[in-house]
């Protein structure tokens, strides 16, 4: 299982100015237009969120954050699917009988006794070798329940510098 760190901030501050794509600091410009539904572009490091006139005099927070985290979800369905791909041949076959894309409250990802693979969609926020790092990690639980010496070596074996994520992610 692997948890999220955890920072309180003022997240209405953050929508109007700033998110995180894969570690890079990504503007959000809110604007209104003659539209029935809330739209949504990235566009190099911008991201335009257009919302229906209607929206100018009320608060707007709460919609611009629910159309980034809907953004989140394409981007880790898209993200998330390539790295299982690629973790999947890097372990020979190895792989869960099903993976799921939600959202868990202060973790990254987590194994279930099935076989089932959760991973957060926040995860899409850090840098892509932490998304390897997690579904790596995740890959490895479905041969090692718990963090044993034998788990340590599958993680060594497939990715040798994969001490320095514990300085971002608190494994457990």
């Amino acid at each position: 299982m692997i948890y999220l760190l955890t920072k309180k901030r003022n997240v209405e501050k953050d929508l109007h100015k700033t998110v995180k794509i894969f570690g890079q600091s990504i503007s959000v410009k809110v604007m209104y237009t003659k539209i029935q539904n809330p739209e949504l572009d990235l566009v190099g490091n911008i991201i335009h969120v257009y919302l229906p006139n209607k929206y100018k005099r009320t608060g707007n927070t709460e919609i611009v954050k629910l159309a980034i985290d809907k953004m989140y979800e394409e981007i880790a369905r898209i993200e998330i699917e390539k790295v299982m791909e690629e973790t999947r041949i890097l372990l020979k076959g190895l792989a869960p009988e099903n993976y799921e894309i939600k959202r868990i409250p202060n973790k990254f990802a987590k194994t279930l006794k099935n076989k089932t693979i959760i991973i957060n969609p926040e995860i899409i926020k850090y840098d892509k070798q932490i998304l390897r790092y997690v579904v790596l990690h995740e890959f490895c639980h479905l041969k090692y329940k718990t963090h044993s010496k034998g788990f340590f070596q599958m993680m060594e074996t497939y990715m040798e510098n994969y001490e320095d994520y514990d300085y971002i992610l608190d494994v457990a």
